[in-house]
């Protein structure tokens, strides 16, 4: 392996950075919506410099190694591993709960 590879053990990934955070993005009838990931350091932009948001599935193996921003929240390599495990497969819709 060359010194410019990393290992999968030696990345650092989006999905457990302290500025990842869960947003609702409500779908096209205004009542249910999905679930997406926002960078808060505000480092994923679109080209036209729009906020981009990102699936679960893209930020458990974006790698944010030149990231400036980037912040652990602890052992990337279990908690990796362990999001892997319980991602929903597909894009799940939610709906608001009836009180």
């Amino acid at each position: 392996m060359s010194s410019l590879e990393q290992n999968d053990d030696d990345k650092r990934y989006c999905a457990n950075c302290i500025h990842c955070k869960t947003v609702r993005v409500p779908l096209g009838d205004g009542r249910n919506y999905q679930l997406r990931i926002r960078c808060e350091a505000g480092q994923w932009k679109k080209k036209l410099g729009e906020e981009k948001l990102h699936k679960y599935f893209t930020v458990s193996r974006r790698d944010a190694s030149e990231c400036p921003c980037y912040e652990t929240m602890g052992d990337s390599e279990e908690f990796i591993r362990e999001l892997k495990k319980t991602l929903p497969i597909k894009d799940e819709v939610y709906s608001p709960t009836n009180s």
